[in-house]
């Protein structure tokens, strides 16, 4: 058994607090949250049953996702018009520029929370040219 698959594999959870299995090694009957999703489920507040774990090459870190029970899994709550009336309001604000109120038919960047244009206005204003 190599040492990275040692670290991640603990079926009894001694190790690590709840049973680890290496990443795609995990047994039937368990899947993540977006495996879940895809099968029209969702954990429906069920605890953490296992994870599984890989060891990042690089800088050895773990990365973790956890598993959920498939048979304890519930369907997803259906979209009601109030959600999609919610989400379009949410979608359109994330497209709208706070500065010159553009709305624009893709997001705008968290990190500058501006339209292309703006950004450059500011950054003319701030270095004088």
């Amino acid at each position: 058994m190599s040492g990275v698959y040692g670290k991640c594999f603990d079926p009894t959870g001694a190790r690590h607090g709840i049973p680890t299995y290496p990443w795609r090694l995990a047994p039937d009957g368990l899947a993540t949250r977006r495996q879940l999703r895809a099968q029209g489920l969702r954990p429906g507040g069920q605890p953490i049953a296992a994870q599984a774990m890989r060891i990042n090459r690089r800088t050895s870190t773990p990365r973790v996702a956890y598993l959920y029970r498939v048979d304890r899994a519930l369907p997803v709550r259906p979209m009601t018009s109030r959600k999609w009336g919610a989400l379009a309001l949410a979608m359109l604000a994330r497209r709208t520029c706070p500065e010159c109120g553009i709305t624009y038919s893709y997001c705008i960047s968290r990190r500058y929370g501006l339209c292309g244009m703006c950004i450059d206005a500011n950054h003319a204003a701030q270095t004088g040219s």
